[in-house]
């Protein structure tokens, strides 16, 4: 029924103007905005809606992953703009928050609405 039609995520944030300077000029990802609700533009012509809700909780769960080849470097940019990482295990996650605790080597950091968000090393 809808293996031909090309779905699309989203998720919700308490602010889109502060979402839109997040993720167009912080993270550097094509953005644009109609009727109120962000789309992020990324690799492949896709798209991931985000929509206000004044009542928007943050997901206590990643919401978007960004693969990258490298992930110190990624850290290192990110950190560079003022991006802070968090850290959930004390144990499996270095001081740059590099979780280690087998898998691959991911990272993670939240958006200005507390929404979970990622960089996962995926060498190419």
């Amino acid at each position: 029924m809808f293996k031909e039609t090309k779905a699309f995520s989203g998720f919700s944030v308490d602010d889109v103007p502060k979402a839109q300077e997040f993720y167009g000029q912080t993270l550097g990802l094509e953005v644009s905005e109609a009727f109120g609700l962000l789309q992020l533009h990324i690799a492949g012509d896709k798209k991931i809606v985000v929509y206000p809700k004044a009542d928007h909780i943050p997901a206590t769960f990643t919401v978007l992953n960004f693969p990258v080849d490298n992930i110190e470097q990624a850290i290192d940019d990110l950190t560079a703009r003022g991006v802070h990482m968090e850290i959930y295990f004390e144990d499996k996650q270095d001081q740059r928050g590099i979780f280690k605790g087998g898998g691959p080597l991911i990272a993670w950091f939240k958006d200005p609405a507390g929404n979970i968000l990622s960089v996962i090393e995926e060498p190419a």
